[in-house]
């Protein structure tokens, strides 16, 4: 009998403390939150220890990525079990993600392009905003996920409804813009550099199509007949004077050459020149259009005819002249010693001789 009774006062104590453990998690979990049995603490009296205890997880030693930028946990130490979970009446929480299984889980999330994607609550780009991870690699906006979670009451992941998932602060969509941005800069960069190029090619490479070589032309033209018309708007009188400089600079250096260039005849090259002047047969004087004596047919002069009183004049360049009119002539243009006369039917100076 005393066996007996020993026996159904452990079993009465288990189901009391089973009942008590239930009421626990019942009370807990759906009538009063901020009350536990096992806890007699509210909670909003744990609160700011708890704060204080999370803040101290966000200081501690945490993992940076590339750009020197801190990733860390974003929720707070799991509260202590319920006496439900530790008689295993009620299934406890799971334990809190290590280093290796967040490595894991970014890894999965990298694979499946979450942060190039837009974010699934809001639907824009994450660019510089703040980016969260969930356990369940997706990725939502910082702010986002919080409204949501205030909205619907309960911490469920908008995406595959996964209950109780731990927070990461990551920053990948960040890199990834910053590298974007980047990208299209240096594009721009290129193609500026580019245009600049071809530019500068256009403007100094002359085409081999036709038209647009003449193209390319009229543009240098104009472009020279601008500059001219400018630099004569500010002073016509002083370009025009320098025009009369080098032109008579160049005369100058010109006639320098002629007279260095042209000497006497000889006996020999003056036969040379009559003979291509018989060979040519013009007997007229290209001054005044009358007849030369022939240089061939050799005749005394008479003073009693007009036309063999007016002496012929054969030049260098196989030209011949009235002696009269060529000397009226070089009277006319006003040669001097710098000025060479030139003849008047080739331009060029020469060296004269009786005939």
């Amino acid at each position: 009998m005393a066996m007996r009774k020993k026996v159904k006062s452990k079993e009465s104590n288990k189901l009391v403390i089973a009942s008590v453990a239930f009421q626990d998690h019942i009370t807990r979990s759906l009538l009063h939150p901020d009350l536990s049995l096992s806890d007699p603490f509210p909670r909003h009296i744990r609160k700011t220890s708890r704060d204080a205890h999370a803040r101290e997880r966000v200081k501690g030693p945490q993992r940076r990525d590339g750009q020197g930028e801190r990733e860390y946990v974003l929720d707070p130490d799991p509260p202590s079990l319920m006496l439900a979970q530790r008689l295993g009446l009620v299934a406890s929480p799971g334990e809190r993600l290590t280093e290796d299984e967040w490595a894991q889980v970014k890894a999965r999330s990298v694979q499946q392009e979450e942060s190039a994607q837009p974010c699934a609550i809001c639907r824009e780009e994450f660019r510089l905003q703040p980016q969260v991870l969930l356990s369940c690699s997706h990725v939502f906006h910082r702010a986002c996920l919080q409204a949501f979670e205030r909205f619907s009451g309960r911490k469920c992941c908008p995406m595959c409804r996964r209950d109780q998932y731990e927070t990461r602060v990551i920053h990948d969509a960040a890199h990834l813009f910053r590298h974007q941005c980047a990208t299209r800069i240096q594009a721009y960069w290129r193609g500026y550099i580019a245009r600049k190029w071809y530019r500068h090619i256009n403007r100094t490479t002359c085409p081999k199509d036709k038209n647009l070589r003449r193209k390319f032309f009229e543009a240098r033209l104009q472009e020279l007949n601008d500059s001219f018309v400018r630099y004569c708007h500010t002073d016509t009188e002083a370009f025009l004077s320098d025009i009369d400089r080098s032109l008579s600079s160049s005369r100058r250096v010109f006639q320098q050459l002629e007279r260095k260039s042209i000497s006497e005849p000889q006996e020999n090259d003056w036969d040379r020149i009559k003979s291509q002047i018989i060979q040519r047969g013009v007997w007229d004087c290209p001054i005044c259009l009358t007849a030369l004596c022939n240089p061939s047919i050799p005749t005394q002069p008479d003073e009693s005819n007009p036309q063999q009183r007016r002496r012929t004049v054969l030049l260098s360049c196989s030209h011949l002249f009235h002696q009269l009119c060529l000397e009226a002539f070089e009277t006319f243009a006003a040669f001097t010693e710098d000025r060479r006369p030139t003849c008047p039917l080739c331009r060029s100076a020469y060296h004269k001789k009786l005939i």
